[in-house]
């Protein structure tokens, strides 16, 4: 391999870099901020901590979009949902059983499997269009709506208006505390959408380099690295030795991951959907979410079921490089 060849992957994985250190810094300056102005933590967790949990999948699949790259767009986004049931709960419940203590895990399960449903009618000719767009961001508006009056009706706690500890280089830095968090969050932005760059273009090289689909790509590298966050939290909390690993926040990044996203990046160009996602991606996603929404139902998945769906993903992995091309 060249030296310009190599250059291409340490780029990729500095994009992936700058993705996943800014988007922590542009969360936790989006709760400083909100918290300083009084803002109810009911509109926090409905707005801006759910759209800074998936600005990497979002940033990278519209930049994509903008690109006329459709395959690495829609493969980003509904292959950040594969990886997130896959590894985010499947691998990581295989190892414990783990409680699902949100109350509204079956209300999100059932908007989560409409969004797959949705999204595989609005495909089925081919294209997902500005009205299609128009529609899965409707779904999008009823999910954060319902976010909100969710949290707004939890028993009334004292709010910690107390801001996030500074971490790292930004416990180093020396200025009012309202200025820093208007720093942090604009480094966070800067390095999210520059790392959101970095990822397409050099993403699509590999796919090139290697002679693989941008779509496979999107549904597998790309994906597994915007979805970081997800994936760090679960293990995180899993290695701490929390019970309560959330998973209806895995279900809610999904339900974004397919409203927000390809409802935003559709509204500006139309997304050509291949026919690889009709006939393969889309039944593995629908079968994680029933697997989830199914066995979540119960207020606990165990680790036998946390095996069977890492088996599925595995399964589905192993299909996108032996029987998919042979669907061509």
């Amino acid at each position: 391999m060249t030296i310009d060849g190599l250059l291409v992957y340490v780029l990729f994985i500095v994009g992936l870099a700058l993705i996943a250190f800014g988007a922590d810094w542009f969360v936790d300056a989006a709760v400083n901020i909100s918290k300083r102005y009084g803002i109810p933590k009911a509109v926090i967790g409905a707005t801006i901590v759910s759209f800074a949990t998936t600005a990497p999948e979002f940033l990278v699949s519209f930049m994509a979009a903008l690109n006329g790259q459709a395959d690495l767009s829609i493969g980003n986004a509904v292959g950040s949902t594969i990886c997130n049931v896959g590894i985010a709960i499947g691998f990581i419940v295989a190892m414990r059983t783990v409680a699902v203590d949100d109350k509204s895990f079956n209300i999100k399960a059932i908007l989560m499997l409409i969004s797959g449903a949705v999204l595989f009618f609005l495909s089925w000719n081919g294209v997902i269009t500005k009205v299609d767009g128009l529609i899965l961001l409707v779904l999008f508006a009823a999910y954060i709506l319902y976010t909100y009056w969710d949290q707004k009706k939890e028993p009334k706690k004292p709010e910690d208006d107390t801001p996030t500890e500074r971490k790292g280089i930004w416990a180093k830095i020396k200025i009012k505390d309202t200025y820093l968090d208007i720093l942090m969050f604009l480094v966070g932005a800067v390095f999210v959408v520059g790392g959101s760059r970095l990822v397409v273009t050099y993403g699509t090289e590999i796919a090139h380099q290697l002679g693989i689909p941008e779509l496979i790509i999107g549904l597998t590298l790309v994906s597994i690295g915007t979805s970081l966050p997800e994936i760090i939290t679960a293990i995180t909390s899993f290695r701490k030795g929390y019970q309560d690993l959330s998973i209806g926040n895995i279900v809610g990044s999904n339900i974004l991951d397919i409203t927000m996203i390809l409802g935003v990046s559709s509204m500006f160009v139309d997304l050509t959907v291949n026919s690889q996602l009709l006939r393969y991606d889309y039944i593995f996603m629908m079968m994680l979410f029933i697997l989830v929404a199914v066995f979540g139902y119960r207020k606990k998945i165990t680790r036998l079921q946390g095996i069977v769906i890492a088996l599925v993903y595995v399964v589905y992995l192993v299909g996108l490089f032996v029987y998919v091309p042979t669907l061509s």
